[in-house]
């Protein structure tokens, strides 16, 4: 049970971290860009106290939930933006859209970056079973050590994650907003205004839950196989 409230905790403090990370870098573009409406409502900040109080379904009630059925966390949070302005700028929209997903792929490279150096130095070692949260061992050190192994891979593991997802090409998901950079400007509008509607939104949320993990699972293992490209776990 000590075990499971130390991995629920860390949990927990990836996940709410990682969300506010990928909120804030929308709403940090959004503002560089010139739609102040996040920046108003005090979002251009790392402090989680404004991102959980507008979500707090998403990023306090949803994620110990699933915790305590699964495991893992999941959950959300969000930014407002200004639908005229994204109008105005589709290609800007779209960089912000994009900027939480890279945001996810900058923190997974970074904890990508520890485990492999941990592994080159000796301080990690590949684990005999492998998991979200478990994807070194330690040589050495005591309860601090393992704890912060179990972060790292975490960050790692759930990053990943979200990047793949929100990546998904489907609304209202940020990858949906990709295409809008290659678009000429009255083609970016009528896409805009089409994946805006309520019914493709609920529609494309059904199809990237039921086909998220066949695509995630593969790129895991490919990401594995690149920390520990000298064992074979799949």
């Amino acid at each position: 049970m000590q075990d499971m409230l130390h991995l629920g905790i860390a949990w927990y403090a990836v996940f709410v971290g990682s969300t506010v990370c990928h909120e804030a870098a929308h709403a940090f573009v959004a503002w560089r860009f010139g739609d102040d409406t996040a920046h108003q409502q005090g979002l251009v900040t790392l402090n989680p106290i404004p991102h959980v109080l507008r979500e707090p379904l998403g990023l306090l009630i949803v994620p110990i939930v699933a915790f305590a059925m699964n495991g893992w966390m999941l959950g959300w949070g969000s930014s407002p933006y200004d639908p005229h302005w994204a109008a105005r700028s589709p290609r800007r929209s779209a960089l912000m859209a994009l900027a939480g997903p890279g945001t996810n792929l900058l923190l997974l490279l970074i904890a990508f970056g520890a485990l492999r150096l941990g592994l080159a130095t000796g301080a990690f070692v590949p684990p005999g079973s492998l998991g979200f949260s478990h994807l070194v061992d330690v040589t050495s050190g005591g309860m601090v050590w393992q704890l912060g192994v179990t972060l790292v891979s975490v960050l790692f593991s759930l990053n990943l994650i979200l990047f793949v997802f929100n990546m998904l090409p489907v609304p209202p998901l940020d990858g949906s907003n990709l295409i809008m950079l290659f678009l000429p400007r009255e083609l970016s509008n009528r896409y805009q205004r089409a994946i805006a509607s309520g019914q493709w939104a609920l529609m494309g949320l059904f199809i990237a839950w039921a086909v998220a993990w066949r695509i995630i699972e593969p790129i895991f293992q490919l990401a594995v196989a690149a920390l520990h490209p000298t064992v074979r776990y799949f």
